[in-house]
């Protein structure tokens, strides 16, 4: 699996990930979403996301089934709740999902988004008490404006922030105007949740559906793939959709190690234009 510079970490990280929203909630399909997760990870889809929010949890007890003997593979990734991220609350809650997923540290955690609960000092104290303490690698943010983005690292002493995790899929691309721009100055990784607009793919108009499907007949590729290389097509932009069976997770793999043409770059910027930049960021 080709793989990208994380931000500033000194860690290359897989550009295709894995995420797990709504994974987990039904028990009769946890044994096909465990073997979903490992066939990612056997295809070297080794960035696995998940969230104390995720079905109350289930979602994280799922991802801890599914590296199992695997851990040391793994770029583990989980969110705290904006309503649990006081300075106690963000500790309390790392631990909780640590024990969750069966493991004593994660790669990054995240503040899943900025909603005021609480001041963001607190929370970005909490987070680097995290990584003094071993519980946390990395840290980030998720659904953060630039001017947000800012607020937070301002309140960082010895950390910097090395994700934000925000919605992007061909339909919404409303974070190229301004965040994208700014996360690459920063040295801030891109993470692209719902590349597949949350089941809203392939797309309903008529043009965009043909641009897909002509450059996938060209390139021999399905239009998932090449959405997904579309996203990831620049450096430090990385891509975690979910799938919860295998044979989706190996198309989903078909979406790194090859490169679009330069026209079929421009057809598709033609039939999925970015917003005006006074667009607000997309989360749904």
């Amino acid at each position: 699996m080709e793989t990208w510079g994380f931000g500033r970490t000194g860690v290359r990280v897989p550009l295709i990930g894995q995420g797990t929203w709504n994974m987990g909630d039904e028990p009769a399909s946890e044994t096909d979403e465990v073997l979903a997760l490992q066939t990612g990870l056997d295809l070297g889809m080794t960035h696995l996301d998940t969230a104390e929010m995720y079905g109350d949890g289930r979602s994280e007890r799922l991802v801890g089934r599914a590296i199992a003997g695997r851990r040391d593979e793994v770029f583990l990734v989980t969110k705290v709740l904006p309503s649990n991220a006081s300075y106690v609350g963000t500790i309390q809650a790392c631990e909780s999902s640590l024990r969750r997923l069966n493991t004593d540290h994660l790669d990054l955690y995240l503040l899943h988004w900025a909603s005021g609960h609480y001041p963001i000092s607190e929370t970005m104290s909490a987070l680097e008490f995290l990584v003094a303490s071993g519980k946390t690698r990395f840290i980030g943010v998720s659904n953060f404006t630039v001017n947000e983005l800012r607020a937070a690292q301002q309140c960082l002493v010895n950390e910097r922030i090395a994700c934000n995790q925000v919605l992007y899929h061909l339909g919404s691309r409303g974070i190229e105007a301004e965040i994208l721009p700014y996360c690459q100055r920063a040295g801030i990784a891109v993470v692209a949740y719902s590349p597949f607009a949350q089941g809203g793919f392939p797309p309903r108009a008529r043009h965009q559906r043909e641009t897909l499907d002509t450059i996938a007949a060209a390139t021999g590729k399905t239009p998932r793939e090449i959405a997904l290389r579309f996203l990831t097509r620049e450096e430090g932009v990385f891509a975690i959709p979910k799938a919860a069976r295998p044979e989706h997770v190996r198309e989903n793999a078909g979406g790194a190690g090859w490169a679009l043409s330069e026209v079929d770059l421009a057809e598709l910027e033609a039939a999925f234009p970015v917003p005006p930049p006074t667009t607000p960021l997309d989360m749904a």
